[in-house]
């Protein structure tokens, strides 16, 4: 591509939203495509945005107790039978090894799915004393789940994430703390992501293989759809008991402990794409974009420009911001289409007439605004317009997605609110026939229960409602 031409289009994201998203996820280099089908080579772009998740999620875990450690790839098969649910609900998706160093094992090693089994195994060898609960420990990793169907981010075969494991005393303190993490989630997704989330409990079809309760936070994209972008686990005694978790309790007698679990991935990437992007690419937040500022010189080549460029620049790095000076060849236009494709917060445009005047323009990349500030304390500017950027991003996000909320009472009022792209409530009765039902005529699942929420019928068979149930497609 000539240093002149601008970056290539992508597909119109209202009438092509799939292959929007693959463009700008390939475009703008967060991904590429690895040789194994179903993977993906996460680029230094896109792995910018995970380190920076990381940084702030580690703060947060850390806050709460947590340690981080690791623990091996490589399962024992033999581990995944001991929890009959657990096995039988990641069955599907397992890679096994079943040969290494020319030989074939004596026994089949599961590639992690996840790891409440070998963090199991580990905890009855390392709990012996009620004095040394509560267990938490964090895990950052790989998984690999073998999926039919992928998509960058989205759903791969293999992708990062952080899981946390959990062991107590009793069940109130267990279920407390996966009541607190779902906070904690919710926390993050609104304050760095600028994603506005729905939590609640999920029903028993969706609930984790092995779990006594699963909750989970699900975003709306803007093609309405749901992403669950996280989710949290009791798992009460039943991988205690499979895997002997138990300890010394001060009446003198031996207890199996309770246990939880917590995990969020690379797919939050995929959140930040299509539940922010818009025509011209991404719209990054800036708490976790990788270059938050970009200075774009304006006739570079006149006297003072560059120098005046890499002051400003000093400066604002000396504030604490993720700046770049992009001082290369290629014309301001191409750069003001690369960089808005890029998603980054805010562009900076500096040229001879701006120096002359004491100001420069500042582009907003989530409202396409164009405004010029004085040069004098403009690194204070720019930190209250960052903080404005990820506040009203985040309020945007809010709106749209409470303007898509629908209510029906019944099939074809469900039917008719996803078609058009919404999340729709509907009373239910708790019968999974009626929770099939809708897959089959909406294909819509049930993503969380409304908490707080009531209706007198069931949606789908009018028999009297328990619960009221969040509906929608989802990724």
């Amino acid at each position: 591509m000539a240093k002149e031409s601008f970056v290539e289009q992508i597909a119109d994201i209202e009438k092509d939203f799939p292959q929007w998203y693959t463009d700008v996820v390939i475009k703008t280099k967060l991904v590429d495509y690895g040789p194994v089908k179903g993977t993906m080579v996460i680029r230094p772009y896109g792995y910018a945005i995970w380190e920076n998740i990381q940084t702030e999620l580690n703060k947060r875990f850390k806050q709460n107790g947590y340690e981080n450690a690791y623990f091996p790839l490589l399962i024992p098969m033999s581990f995944f039978t001991k929890e009959a649910e657990h096995v039988e609900g990641f069955a599907p998706e397992v890679a096994v090894v079943t040969h290494a160093g020319g030989e074939e094992l004596t026994e089949p090693l599961a590639i992690r799915p996840t790891s409440e089994t070998i963090i199991g195994n580990m905890y009855s060898k390392w709990l012996q004393s009620y004095r040394e609960l509560p267990i938490r420990i964090n895990q950052w990793a790989n998984i690999m789940r073998w999926e039919k169907t992928t998509r960058p981010f989205l759903r791969t075969s293999e992708f990062l994430w952080h899981e946390g494991h959990s062991a107590f005393a009793t069940a109130e303190e267990a279920e407390e703390e996966t009541a607190k993490m779902l906070d904690l989630y919710k926390e993050f997704a609104e304050n760095c992501l600028a994603l506005p989330v729905i939590c609640g409990r999920k029903t028993e079809k969706e609930k984790f293989a092995g779990a006594v309760a699963t909750y989970g936070m699900e975003a709306m994209m803007k093609d309405g759809k749901s992403l669950q972008s996280g989710t949290t686990h009791f798992l009460g005694r039943n991988f205690a008991k499979a895997f002997e978790i138990q300890f010394l309790d001060k009446d003198g007698s031996h207890k199996f402990a309770y246990t939880m679990s917590f995990g969020l991935s690379t797919r939050l990437i995929g959140a930040l794409i299509m539940a922010h992007g818009d025509q011209r690419g991404l719209v990054l937040p800036p708490v976790v974009a990788p270059v938050q500022v970009v200075i774009v010189p304006i006739a570079a080549k006149k006297g003072g420009v560059l120098e005046k460029c890499a002051e400003l620049k000093e400066k604002l790095e000396k504030a604490g911001v993720r700046v770049k000076l992009d001082d290369s060849d290629n014309s301001p236009g191409w750069k003001f289409n690369e960089w808005e494709m890029k998603g980054v917060p805010l562009r900076i445009e500096l040229g001879p007439r701006d120096i002359e005047e004491g100001n420069a323009l500042i582009f907003r990349r989530d409202t396409l605004e164009k405004t010029a500030y004085s040069l004098v304390g403009l690194e204070n500017s720019v930190s209250d317009l960052l903080k404005s950027v990820q506040s009203d991003m985040l309020e945007a996000a809010r709106v749209r997605r409470d303007n898509r909320i629908v209510y029906a009472t019944d099939l074809d009022g469900i039917l008719k609110g996803v078609d058009g792209g919404n999340f729709v409530k509907a009373g239910w009765c708790g019968c999974r026939e009626c929770e099939d039902k809708v897959k089959a005529y909406a294909q819509a699942t049930s993503r969380v229960f409304a908490e707080g929420e009531s209706a007198e019928s069931c949606a789908i068979c009018g028999k009297k409602a328990e619960r009221v149930i969040i509906f929608a497609r989802a990724y």
